[in-house]
């Protein structure tokens, strides 16, 4: 057997922790999931190019599920840390590095670690 590349644990990490967090929210059906291999598809072409950046992969996939999910369903994940006013969004940051974080900009506080919204919640919403 083959050991997994660098590139392909990277790939199968982001993979693996965007559906930790959509499972949390509760969106993880068939066409989301969907989303998350598609831009897996896309970003391991990405990292082919720029092998530097495998370990950025996690928050570009989030991010890009994320566009994705604000097309069809709504925004995802929604911020609990922001009790009243107009539900807002969680934001990746940073956009391009590597620790990828959810975080309010509204509070100005990290809400958790990409694959870590677990008890957080995060449902989408229009």
């Amino acid at each position: 057997m083959d050991p997994i590349s660098p590139l392909e644990q990277a790939l199968h990490a982001a993979r693996a922790l965007v559906l930790a967090d959509l499972a949390a929210g509760k969106v993880a059906a068939a066409d989301v999931v969907s989303m998350v291999e598609d831009s897996v598809v896309q970003r391991r072409w990405w990292v082919e190019q720029w092998p530097q950046g495998a370990e950025f992969v996690a928050g570009l996939v989030a991010q890009d599920v994320q566009d994705a999910l604000l097309e069809s369903y709504g925004r995802w994940p929604l911020c609990p840390v922001c009790p009243s006013g107009d539900p807002h969004a969680l934001d990746v940051e940073p956009e391009l590095g590597p620790d990828p974080h959810w975080v309010c900009h509204q509070a100005g506080v990290k809400v958790a670690a990409v694959g870590a919204l677990g008890a957080t919640g995060g449902a989408a919403s229009s």
